[in-house]
């Protein structure tokens, strides 16, 4: 029998499903619930088998990913889990506003735009950014946004505390993040310029790259060794407050994180340079925000302590009011939540709203993907996807080929998506953007 015929619909706009280890909430409309993978039961299943985990929720993006879904958030008494955090340690999302409008995006200002933003930020998997010295290092990833003198507020976390008395092993794969700084990436990293109808954006996605990758590496298999885990197993592997490795992966994270933050702020500079140059006028940073990530959080309204959320594909979003918001600029109206769409379709700024306690507050992080990259491969063919993109009028990589496995119809509709968040109650929409223009890196 399938899972999804144990599962029950909650008046409030979501799903429940009771496992073996407890009830998960899974924030679905009808049809995307209809469109779940099956292997998505024992994945959420495996949310459970953590040790102190006290609520797992699932987002409406959620999709198969390394032994939970992509779009799951799990809390926890202080186990701290390498799957629900991920090999991209901190990677999220940030979004720049101007005041120009939308019909200054003539076909070459667009290309011309692109070809500036490519000619600045390194785009692949093993794309090079800035090279920093080690004291540099140092200094970004325990300072984070702070680092950067970014300013207060415009990160989702201006700096993730990294104990004094730990640094990066000397053997570390991590190292090889110090000259990606300010690179892109690969896969579904990308830097689109949008509009809301009147004004240009631009957002884009990325994380720590190498440097939070080989981080995760390392910690995923001293997991694996102190568990006596298979390899098949790792995507389950933890350390429980009691394990040598808990304080050091702690650490990991939240340097991860912190790299993360800059990495984004990083490139925000260089493609508002390349804006300021191609339109004549600023595009100012409105936030920045991570969507893979563990982090000890107070929810006093849902737990009596703090616990430790893990965020894996998944968003935070805090409500006006939430304690945690309490002394920022975000104190009476909640942070904003940046969900970016797929390259064909629309992407979002939502508003937290108080109904996103159920699901330990959090939303998605994207639209989620319907199709994988191997059948996407095997079933999208190259011409298929750059014409699919030319009609819709987004130009792709300065006028290059569509990545086929990036293409829109490997991804669900951002608009359902968002649906399923509104009707539950768990934010509302401020902004819908439209893309002119995505730049990705083809790998």
């Amino acid at each position: 029998m399938s899972w999804k015929s144990a599962a029950r619909r909650d008046p409030a706009g979501f799903y429940r499903w009771r496992t073996e280890g407890g009830e998960v909430r899974i924030f679905m409309s009808e049809t995307l619930f209809a469109e779940m993978e099956e292997s998505l039961g024992v994945q959420m299943a495996n949310a459970h088998r953590f040790p102190g985990v006290l609520d797992v929720a699932v987002t409406p993006d959620a999709h198969h990913g390394y032994g939970v879904p992509v779009g799951c958030v799990i809390a926890t008494t202080g186990t701290l889990a390498m799957g629900p955090v991920g090999y991209d340690i901190g990677c999220g999302i940030a979004a720049l506003r101007s005041e120009v409008a939308r019909d200054q995006a003539t076909p070459e200002k667009v290309r011309d735009f692109s070809r500036r933003v490519m000619s600045r930020v390194g785009l692949g998997v093993g794309a090079k950014g800035e090279r920093v010295s080690k004291e540099r290092f140092q200094e970004i990833i325990r300072g984070g946004a702070e680092a950067l003198g970014a300013r207060r507020g415009t990160a989702e976390r201006d700096r993730i505390p990294v104990d004094e008395d730990w640094d990066v092993p000397k053997d570390s794969r991590a190292w090889r993040g110090q000259d990606q700084l300010g690179s892109l990436g690969g896969g579904n990293h990308f830097i689109e310029l949008q509009h809301d109808g009147e004004r240009l954006w631009v957002m884009f996605h990325t994380g720590s790259r190498g440097f939070g990758h080989g981080l995760a590496t390392d910690y995923f298999e001293k997991a694996r060794e102190e568990q006596g885990l298979s390899r098949g197993q790792m995507d389950l592997g933890y350390f429980a407050p009691r394990s040598r490795h808990w304080r050091d992966y702690k650490n990991a994270v939240a340097a991860g994180g912190n790299y993360a933050i800059a990495n984004r702020l990083l490139i925000g500079r260089a493609v508002g340079a390349a804006f300021a140059e191609t339109f004549g006028a600023a595009a100012d940073l409105v936030y920045e925000i991570s969507h893979n990530l563990v982090q000890e959080e107070d929810h006093p309204d849902l737990f009596d302590r703090p616990v430790w959320v893990h965020r894996k594909g998944a968003t935070r979003a805090l409500p006006a009011g939430h304690p945690m918001l309490s002394g920022t600029r975000w104190e009476k109206t909640g942070h904003p939540v940046l969900i970016p769409g797929s390259m064909g379709d629309a992407s979002y700024v939502l508003r937290p709203q108080a109904g996103a306690a159920r699901s330990l507050y959090s939303v998605n992080h994207g639209a989620g993907r319907r199709k994988s990259r191997m059948a996407a491969r095997r079933e999208i063919s190259q011409a298929d996807a750059d014409r699919q993109m030319k009609a819709l009028g987004v130009m792709v990589n300065a006028g290059g080929r569509v990545p086929v496995d990036e293409s829109p119809a490997c991804y669900k509709s951002s608009d359902e998506v968002i649906r399923a968040v509104t009707e539950a109650g768990l934010a509302e929409v401020e902004v819908r953007l439209l893309p002119i223009a995505s730049i990705k890196g083809n790998d």
